[in-house]
């Protein structure tokens, strides 16, 4: 007999006690007829509790250790919250909801401070490999010079040019991360201002045509009957966006072949598109390839250059902006990179020069 029913069986005994007493206190003496009363009294009472406490009580008290049990096993299927009149008579019911409920909440929490984690770990692995490249490469090339001192100028200023170019590339990855770094903790805002989008894109293209041409690689603009939109975005920000798009597309495009910018007015926005016809992306790469030092083919990657941070930012400025940074690719047919800028009410234009807008930035032109 388990717990329940020994509790049922006194709780039984104990009202047909009370209700002899009651019938010996109203003054029925007749023995036969109290002893069936006292009978009917103990079994009803046990029976009529022990199926209140069967239903309300270890029913509900058993659901909370298989609870228990799928907590530790991780098993967070959602249980569905009972409303009925019920779960208001049974305190049980809504325990077992709340704690499992709690459980799946606090198992969630964990799960993602472990991708965080994760996450932190692989940032830094990156990281420490991709600064120890070029600082181990500087290194060797300072260490020959010094282990040669006598060596002609010739071999001297290689060895030296070999070097400074190992630094610019850390210097690069240095300043990318820092980008990043500023952007994700909220450091760097997006300075909102009006300007002509359409000679954003033309000064763009104008500085990324003679890395263009050591390719054979055509840039084209493709504007419609637009000469002037005016859009509300960060000036220098949609530049970085407009560089590392058009950039990355001569890398990864085949010699001899069109990359084409194209601006689309619609009602409130302007389409964007920055459109090669290169070797395109797997799809099985294509989520991962805003990420940080993601890198489809890294040996061959490495070679094109770049600190695999480009994507990144682009991401990041395009969400700073209140849009999103779309991707169509097709296998050796090519890739379309394209994004929304708000349009700007009717007002004055503000007209930059984007030399000035790189010098106060400390980005050198190509």
């Amino acid at each position: 007999m388990n717990n329940s029913q020994s509790i049922s069986v006194l709780f039984g005994i104990i009202v047909g006690i009370i209700s002899l007493t009651t019938a010996l206190l109203l003054g029925v003496s007749d023995a036969e007829k109290l002893l069936t009363a006292g009978i009917i009294s103990i079994f009803s009472s046990t029976l009529l509790f022990a199926i209140i406490t069967e239903n309300l009580f270890d029913k509900k008290i058993k659901e909370i250790y298989k609870s228990f049990e799928r907590i530790r096993n991780k098993e967070f299927e959602r249980i569905e919250v009972d409303t009925s009149l019920l779960r208001k008579i049974n305190p049980l019911k809504g325990i077992n909801e709340e704690i499992y409920n709690y459980a799946n909440l606090k198992q969630l929490e964990i799960d993602e401070l472990k991708r965080l984690e994760a996450f932190r770990r692989d940032f830094l692995q990156d990281v420490s490999h991709e600064l120890k490249t070029p600082i181990f490469a500087a290194q060797g090339f300072v260490h020959t010079l010094l282990d040669n001192m006598n060596a002609d100028d010739k071999i001297r200023k290689k060895f030296l040019s070999k070097a400074a170019k190992s630094l610019d590339y850390l210097d690069l990855l240095v300043r990318d991360l820092l980008t990043i770094s500023q952007m994700e903790s909220g450091e760097i805002k997006m300075k909102m201002e009006a300007f002509d989008i359409i000679s954003l894109v033309n000064e763009t293209v104008e500085q990324l045509e003679p890395l263009a041409k050591t390719r054979e690689i055509s840039l084209e603009t493709e504007f419609l009957d637009n000469k002037s939109v005016v859009v509300i975005a960060d000036y220098y920000r949609i530049f970085q966006v407009l560089k590392n798009l058009i950039s990355n597309s001569i890398k990864y495009s085949n010699d001899n072949s069109i990359i084409t910018i194209k601006c689309e007015k619609r009602k409130k926005v302007i389409n964007l598109k920055v459109i090669d016809n290169g070797k395109g992306i797997p799809k099985n790469h294509r989520r991962r390839i805003f990420e940080r030092f993601y890198r489809i083919d890294k040996s061959r990657s490495k070679e094109k250059g770049g600190t695999g941070l480009g994507l990144a930012i682009v991401k990041h400025i395009i969400e700073g902006h209140k849009t999103k940074i779309k991707l169509k690719s097709k296998i050796n047919k090519g890739s379309i990179f394209s994004f929304n800028l708000k349009l700007a009410p009717k007002s004055s234009k503000r007209r930059k020069s984007l030399k000035k807008i790189l010098k106060k930035n400390k980005v050198e032109m190509i």
